[in-house]
């Protein structure tokens, strides 16, 4: 008897592993039942991926961003699971409202849509949220949100992931200035060309010039103003598209991919974040009595 329900929990126990293995990771594709048991597997942790609409140089889509980082983000999750909010477009850029196909949101929309997006995945057991950026132009507004969620109690944590180094350590190196490859060029052109090569239209990437105008060059470097990116790439590209290789992307979108499940895994384990927002929110209510 004793030996017959062993091979039961034991059947049991393998349907619910293939089940669990079989979840889809994008939020939107769940079932409400199979979305509880995604939370559970992912020990609550989600993923927002953060990307952007604007022009990307004569040659990739207005989506390059937003396409590029969940592309990145869905290959991390294959790695290590977690489940993946949808595309989320409404960041900073409004040094791109000159182009066709930029869609600029107020500030306040902007850090009131994240916060109230980030407060609706923990209401529905995300307590660990990772905004993994996908745009330059959020790498300003991701750390001040983050920091802002000290203001008042949660029982969450948002974590944010920058743009990293995408150059894989042994894979091809930059035929580009690395320097001068910032927006459309190398990188971003030879990532789309394995993220969507349908979108890819190389034979266009020489028709405008990614060369920095630096038309404020007689300002110190100490000094900072909003148009310092119009002044410098007033046609909003910047970088070499056509020097753009399929062997650079692939080894720089795994590489990409794989800083992204190292993240994941590390936030799973991660039992300190929220234990110190607790206690910082607890002393912010008696600061005459912290201890100096």
């Amino acid at each position: 008897m004793l030996r017959r329900l062993a091979v039961v929990f034991s059947l049991l126990a393998a349907a619910l592993t293939a089940h669990a293995q079989t979840l889809s990771t994008h939020w939107e594709e769940l079932t409400a039942a199979d979305f509880i048991t995604a939370i559970h597997q992912s020990q609550n942790t989600c993923v927002l991926p953060f990307g952007i609409l604007e022009k990307h140089g004569p040659h990739l889509p207005i989506g390059t961003d937003l396409l590029d980082v969940r592309f990145a983000v869905l290959n991390a999750v294959k790695q290590e699971y977690a489940v993946v909010f949808p595309e989320y477009y409404f960041g900073q850029i409004f040094e791109a409202q000159q182009e066709p196909g930029t869609v600029a949101y107020s500030l306040s929309t902007q850090l009131t849509l994240l916060q109230e997006t980030v407060k609706e995945m923990a209401r529905n057991g995300c307590k660990k949220i990772l905004v993994v950026n996908g745009h330059g132009g959020n790498e300003s507004l991701l750390p001040l949100f983050a920091q802002s969620q000290l203001a008042s109690p949660r029982d969450y944590v948002v974590y944010v992931f920058g743009i990293p180094r995408r150059e894989a350590p042994n894979g091809p190196k930059h035929k580009s200035n690395p320097a001068d490859d910032q927006h459309a060029g190398e990188t971003e052109t030879s990532a789309m060309l394995i993220a969507r090569p349908d979108l890819v239209h190389m034979d266009r990437a020489e028709q405008e010039s990614g060369v920095s105008q630096d038309h404020l060059k007689n300002l110190p470097n100490t000094l900072y103003t909003g148009i310092w990116w119009y002044a410098k790439y007033p046609d909003h590209y910047a970088g070499e598209g056509a020097a753009a290789t399929k062997e650079y992307g692939a080894a720089g979108q795994q590489y990409w991919s794989q800083q992204i499940a190292e993240a994941i895994k590390a936030i799973k384990a991660d039992e300190t974040s929220l234990k110190l927002q607790n206690e910082f929110y607890e002393k912010t209510q008696h600061p005459i009595d912290t201890k100096q």
